[in-house]
């Protein structure tokens, strides 16, 4: 069987893969791109925006809900989950399909199958018209990662979910159970919420959102108890029985363990990456914890094969699989590049109220030895907060006290997952106390409050 020859192979056409075949052919190499389901991988299928546009029909219904607050009369405010996840599901194959004329346009070969590597520089596809066999200078890992599974609370898509069975559920929850308070299982456990289930969280650790600053975390907890959710931190679920339709949760709390049944249980326990099948070993490509192991710059150790987003490990979000996809395309190119900055990625929940961060907590700055100036502006200070009704929230900043660099921004309430970018930028350029406070924030915006937090982290602030 004869090869098919290219400049550059990616194996998973998610927001990794998808981005950089594009970015490679843009800068004139011949790449194909493999992808054994739906181009766009999970996050545009089964996760980001799917999940994004479930939760915007959750925010207009509790704003239907509060139209007395507005002066405005929405008479019996409800909603339809078939309707939801049919919206939902129609955004996520538009895009998909986007994709694929993204791919076409740019002249990417792409290839629906099963890809596993066959040596070095060599790639073997199983599809539905058989074997192809491929080679390629350039190799680049995309193939992401799928829902971690604890032993005893395994999903079966009936009673208990993972979150593509949350996507697309066979039945609306009315008793709900979420393991795990990371971005996941609180979207859901928010949505669902919104549309009526009663929901209990239960995180292992001592806070929920336990990756975020301790402040915005526990201000998250006080709006999820306020919005009807039952909040269990450091418990966990040490089992699972299911029967008729039921499932009966073992919850332990401090050495004390109690059962508590609901219909529906949603396991948001992590991620592991999707090293099988690939021939990894046969290679000696390091794999550790279901993650390849990379250097800085996404190589393997492996002359010209690559591994990036969810694979390659934490962050696991799909910003960070883009960047690095831009990243390996543009050094296999040629160009010069730099390696990726963790502290400059924000991490973005979209629950109700929003959360979102970037840089170092406040606990992780001390830890490192910093003596820091910290500043903290409140929604309910802001004009354009109180005339959206959106009072609660907070916006918080962290320096450096002897440089005045930023090292983390911190927030939480409406539209923070749009406004954490500003901290973004100004991480990525190096920004003092000093820049931002000089800056003019338009008026009347939310933006305000990150001048006003700065303004505060240097006894200046002005609204409070």
């Amino acid at each position: 069987m004869s090869e098919q020859h290219f400049d550059m192979i990616v194996i998973g056409a998610g927001p990794g893969g998808y981005v950089a075949a594009i970015r490679g052919a843009q800068l004139g190499l011949k790449v194909a791109c493999i992808e054994r389901e739906h181009l766009g991988g999970i996050c545009l299928n089964w996760g980001c925006i799917p999940t994004k546009a479930m939760l915007r029909s959750a925010e207009v219904l509790h704003l239907a809900q509060r139209a007395g607050e507005f002066g405005l009369r929405i008479d019996g405010a409800t909603h339809d989950l078939d309707a939801i996840i049919q919206r939902s599901r129609g955004i996520a194959g538009q895009l998909s399909d986007g994709i694929g004329f993204l791919f076409r346009k740019n002249g990417i070969t792409s290839i629906m199958g099963e890809a596993r590597l066959a040596g070095e520089g060599r790639v073997v596809v199983t599809g539905q018209g058989g074997e192809q066999r491929l080679q390629a200078d350039h190799i680049v890992l995309a193939t992401g990662a799928r829902a971690r599974e604890l032993p005893g609370l395994a999903a079966d898509g009936k009673s208990v979910w993972t979150y593509k069975h949350a996507l697309s559920p066979p039945h609306e929850p009315k008793k709900l159970l979420v393991i795990g308070s990371g971005a996941i299982g609180i979207e859901f456990a928010s949505f669902y919420n919104s549309i009526g289930a009663d929901v209990t969280v239960v995180e292992v650790m001592d806070r929920v959102l336990p990756a975020e600053d301790a402040e915005i975390s526990e201000l998250a907890r006080k709006a999820f108890v306020k919005r009807g959710m039952t909040i269990l931190a450091d418990t966990k679920v040490t089992g699972l029985d299911r029967q008729d339709g039921k499932v009966t949760a073992y919850i332990e709390t401090a050495g004390d363990t109690r059962a508590e049944v609901f219909d529906t249980v949603i396991s948001a326990v992590g991620i592991t990456g999707n090293v099988e099948g690939l021939d990894l070993e046969a290679l000696g490509v390091q794999v550790e914890s279901s993650h390849v192991v990379t250097d800085e710059y996404c190589r393997t150790g492996v002359a010209g094969l690559y591994a990036i987003g969810d694979l390659a490990g934490a962050p696991w979000l799909a910003h960070k699989a883009s960047h690095e996809g831009v990243m390996v395309a543009e050094m296999i190119a040629g160009q010069q590049v730099h390696p990726l900055r963790p502290e400059t990625i924000a991490g973005c929940t979209y629950c109700a109220p929003q959360v979102a961060s970037v840089g170092l907590t406040e606990a992780q700055a001390k830890a490192a030895g910093y003596e820091v100036r910290v500043g903290r502006f409140p929604y309910q200070g802001n004009g354009k907060a109180i005339a959206l009704g959106e009072a609660q929230g907070l916006v918080k900043t962290v320096f450096d006290a002897k440089t005045d660099e930023l090292l983390g921004a911190h927030m939480i309430g409406a539209e923070v997952t749009e406004l954490i970018q500003g901290f973004v930028v100004g991480q990525r350029l190096e920004t003092t106390g000093a820049d931002l406070m000089e800056t003019v924030f338009p008026h009347p915006t939310l933006s305000e409050m990150m001048h006003e937090s700065v303004l505060d982290a240097f006894d200046r602030v002005i609204h409070i």
